[in-house]
């Protein structure tokens, strides 16, 4: 009956609203959703893996128990605990930074953000945790204002338990926002049940976000923000039933992982394409490769210049051409470098001694490199490119697409040493390997282009044929964006071959 006395959000107009102040729940009203767990989980998962996650799942009933019959706080609160007690803050602000923007993007409520994107101030009541939300809110929603649940912490780690007031919750939602503005009244509240009620009457108008019927979500192109950079292992949101199905795949799906993988670094290359077919890994090859040089007639090899996926990209370039290719990197963890069926050169920052290296490398056979960016326009990895434009002429463009349908093969956050892993992991992952036409003459640098030229044109025919668009954005950028550093592995010898996964 309360909820009757608040008219429904599609009957509120975001007409002459620009001076305005909205104040708003978050799930079932910001977003479609108003189930909080898939979130839970996928921190749960990032910050504590297969054992948190199981742990999460387990308390799952208890927590809707007591949420829908006796305490929608004790309900939160048990969430909380098993999802946060004793992880360390930064952690959870890593991947409440860099993964939960993309998922929390795709389930905004088209009716709730025509709203609030017409009012000049905006801001959150939530009971979610303010450390979870908030990123997302401001960085890409452009929200002034986010109150939520504060987390308890000692010595940079979360206790599991919630500060006061306590989880943000009916009378408490109206007691934040009394703190946070005062006498200031909020134009606009919208919420979508009755614990949303006690703030709502504070606003001069309310408004109710119903749970039926189901509305499409806003798409990208109309966020004030997009989201460019995205991390983390899982590709969907976790459900609980997906959670579920998730655990009972694991222990399959990484005995999995490991025949696949045991089949690409003991068969033989050309067998390679075929065992990867059996056993689930569809590899597709688009375009005409070139063949492999005649050394007897003095033919140096090719460069072939990758789209960067995972490390495994030289391995799929390698499997689709039946021929081992060795590939040039400058960083790549050690358990890569021990389950590896093919070569590689780690290259330093030192231009003389890399390109004596890559020339006798050219001399002896086809190479390959992958870099990260190749698609954006990276100071160093230009100077990477451009670097081999000087030495060859023989340039082949490759442009690389993969499919995974429950792990991420790769990783900013994490240990890059498991993403063939996650990758394999996959019931049927897929590799497109499309082979662009060899730069012509006239476009290299035997005729007198400039390297960096060279390199750009490379970069742009690879972005048009997988329909990238140029972002600006550099390879630091991005990690820095999502894993607070520059995103190199150190390891102690460069320029030395060795057998590793990729680059």
């Amino acid at each position: 009956m309360a909820m009757a006395t608040f008219p429904t959000v599609d009957k509120c107009t975001s007409n002459g609203r620009e001076k305005h102040m909205v104040v708003a729940d978050m799930d079932g009203t910001l977003l479609r959703g108003r189930s909080s767990f898939p979130y839970f989980a996928l921190i749960a998962f990032e910050v504590g893996g297969i054992l948190r996650l199981l742990f999460l799942l387990l308390v799952t009933p208890l927590a809707g128990l007591l949420y829908y019959f006796i305490s929608e706080s004790a309900g939160i609160q048990v969430l909380i605990f098993a999802t946060f007690a004793g992880v360390r803050v930064s952690e959870i602000e890593s991947v409440a930074r860099a993964v939960l923007p993309k998922f929390y993007s795709s389930d905004l409520h088209p009716e709730s953000w025509r709203v609030l994107s017409a009012c000049e101030k905006r801001c959150i009541l939530t009971a979610n945790p303010r450390i979870m939300v908030e990123p997302f809110l401001k960085d890409f929603l452009g929200f002034d204002t986010v109150l939520g649940t504060e987390i308890a912490t000692y010595k940079g780690k979360a206790t599991g338990f919630v500060s006061l007031p306590g989880v943000l919750v009916g009378k408490k939602k109206a007691d934040a926002l009394k703190k946070a503005f005062g006498d200031v009244q909020p134009e606009i509240g919208l919420g979508d049940r009755h614990t949303d009620i006690p703030f709502m009457k504070l606003c001069k108008e309310g408004y109710m976000v119903p749970a039926e019927p189901e509305v499409e979500a806003v798409t990208n192109d109309k966020l004030p923000k997009p989201i460019i950079f995205h991390d983390g292992r899982l590709v969907f949101k976790p459900t609980p039933l997906m959670a579920l199905l998730t655990l009972l795949w694991l222990p399959v799906g990484f005995f999995l992982a490991c025949l696949r993988i045991s089949a690409g670094a003991l068969l033989p290359m050309p067998l390679v394409y075929y065992a990867f077919w059996a056993l689930g890994v569809r590899v597709t090859v688009k375009g005409t490769p070139p063949p492999p040089p005649k050394k007897s007639t003095g033919q140096s090899g090719v460069l072939f210049i990758c789209s960067h996926r995972t490390l495994l990209d030289p391995i799929f370039l390698s499997t689709a051409l039946g021929r081992p290719i060795p590939a040039v990197t400058y960083s790549v963890s050690r358990l890569s470098e021990f389950i590896s069926p093919i070569k590689t050169v780690r290259l330093s920052r030192d231009r003389a001694r890399d390109a004596a290296m890559i020339k006798k490398l050219l001399e002896e056979g086809d190479l390959a490199i992958c870099p990260e960016g190749t698609t954006c326009r990276e100071p160093f990895l230009l100077r990477f490119s451009a670097l081999f434009a000087e030495l060859t002429d023989e340039l082949v463009p490759v442009a690389m697409v993969n499919r995974m349908s429950m792990f991420h093969g790769t990783t900013a956050r994490g240990w890059k040493g498991m993403d063939p892993f996650y990758f394999f992991m996959n019931p049927s992952p897929a590799y497109e390997v499309t082979f662009l036409n060899k730069l012509p003459a006239e476009l290299t640098c035997g005729s007198g282009k400039s390297s960096h030229d060279v390199a750009n044109y490379i970069q742009r025919v690879i972005a048009a044929s997988l329909s990238y668009e140029y972002t600006g954005f550099t390879r630091k950028d991005k990690y820095r964006a999502l894993a607070g550093n520059d995103g190199t592995v150190v390891e102690k010898p460069l320029l030395q071959p060795n057998k590793v996964m990729g680059c």
